[in-house]
């Protein structure tokens, strides 16, 4: 009863959530909402339309087909009709020749469902495959003859269907989202300055043991989450303007300022870095692998320079949201300068008293040179 209370009280809250982003303003959650309204009136649309023009009292096909084709992008909502009309065609088309061998409605689905399953499969289909399927058993279960005419019909209804869905997504606010990019990199950015922030807190309270470590490779695979939905991102902002970016542009509707792929390709190798520093932290804190972390002054220089580090990131989420124009200022960088000098003294006394130390603290100190190199020397 708890659990389900907890999980009651934490699903109203992401409602509750979700609705107060899409009244704030535009983002994420009013997309969805205005994609939600614009499936609902191609299906309204088309059943109107279907039974005015088509005279049929249960046009099924045409708002089904109309709801289903209000897609995320234009080109999906091209590609995803054409895919489904196919696949419609052949079921409906193999339904009417197993009716028509057979006789009989469950020996005609005995007879075309298994064939259609299987060709459903087919790539070319993608996942509009189950169509097929679905199409035929909405022939021979509707009741009504399975003639040529009742065919036709059925196949204008669902071509009638998808010119109103990718008419209504192409013409009707259609979707871009090259928000998503800017606010994927932003929040990849702040991400690893939670990441650098984390290890940071744990070196300067001491923290260097089997559990810190496992902790430390989490965080790793976190970024590269975040680093896949960048990706994802930018993908569906590049495929938002296939077919509909010139006038989109000429009317506005793409903003001038998304973040270039080279910013993508930055924060792709910074999260590169921050998977090896993690790996080279979790190895030196296994006293099985290693002799031991460096000496307490060493591991707070190293500390503050990973908070340091962390603050440009940080940084940097804001400038690329558009909250602030700079990056990192010149106390900070001057800070940053100051440490790495003074930890590249510590390594080179520590050379001739332990080795195996010298290459620990090396291999750390390397590493977060990589980080600081893309995210502070390079802007």
């Amino acid at each position: 009863m708890t659990f389900s209370a907890q999980a009651l009280r934490t699903e109203t809250h992401a409602l509750t959530s979700a609705v107060r982003n899409a009244l704030r303003g535009p983002g994420r959650e009013r997309d969805l909402v205005v994609q939600s309204l614009k499936a609902a009136g191609a299906g309204l649309l088309a059943w109107v339309v279907a039974r005015n023009l088509l005279g049929d009292p249960m046009a099924l096909m045409a708002p089904w087909v109309a709801v289903v084709l209000v897609q995320a992008t234009v080109y999906s909502s091209l590609r995803q009709a054409a895919q489904q009309f196919t696949a419609m065609c052949l079921g409906a088309l193999l339904a009417t020749a197993a009716q028509t061998l057979t006789g009989d409605t469950t020996a005609a689905l005995a007879l075309c469902l298994p064939v259609l399953m299987l060709l459903g499969n087919y790539p070319r289909f993608g996942d509009q495959g189950v169509y097929a399927a679905t199409t035929a058993l909405f022939t021979l279960a509707a009741g009504s003859p399975v003639t040529a005419s009742a065919l036709g019909h059925r196949l204008g209804q669902a071509a009638l269907g998808a010119v109103i869905g990718v008419a209504v997504n192409a013409f009707v606010l259609p979707p871009v989202h090259l928000r998503d990019v800017r606010e994927n990199l932003a929040a990849l950015a702040h991400e690893t300055g939670r990441v650098l922030h984390g290890a940071a807190d744990g070196l300067r309270d001491g923290e260097w043991d089997e559990q810190a470590a496992a902790r430390w490779s989490r965080t790793a695979l976190d970024l590269e989450r975040r680093l896949d939905g960048l990706r994802s991102a930018r993908r569906w902002s590049e495929e938002s303007l296939r077919l509909t970016g010139s006038w989109l542009r000429a009317f506005h509707r793409v903003p001038l300022d998304v973040p270039s792929a080279e910013e993508d390709e930055r924060w792709s190798r910074v999260t590169g870095h921050m998977s090896t520093l993690a790996r080279t932290l979790a190895v030196a804190a296994d006293s099985e692998r290693s002799p031991g972390p460096p000496d307490d002054p060493a591991l707070r220089s190293y500390a503050r320079l990973l908070a340091l580090i962390g603050d440009a990131c940080h940084a940097e989420g804001r400038r690329i949201e558009g909250s602030e124009t700079g990056g990192t200022d010149g106390a900070a960088r001057e800070a940053m300068e100051e440490l790495h000098d003074e930890l590249q003294a510590r390594l080179r006394r520590l050379a001739a008293h332990s080795a195996s130390r010298t290459a620990v603290l090396g291999a750390l100190l390397l590493q977060a040179e990589n980080v600081w190199a893309e995210t502070v020397r390079s802007r």
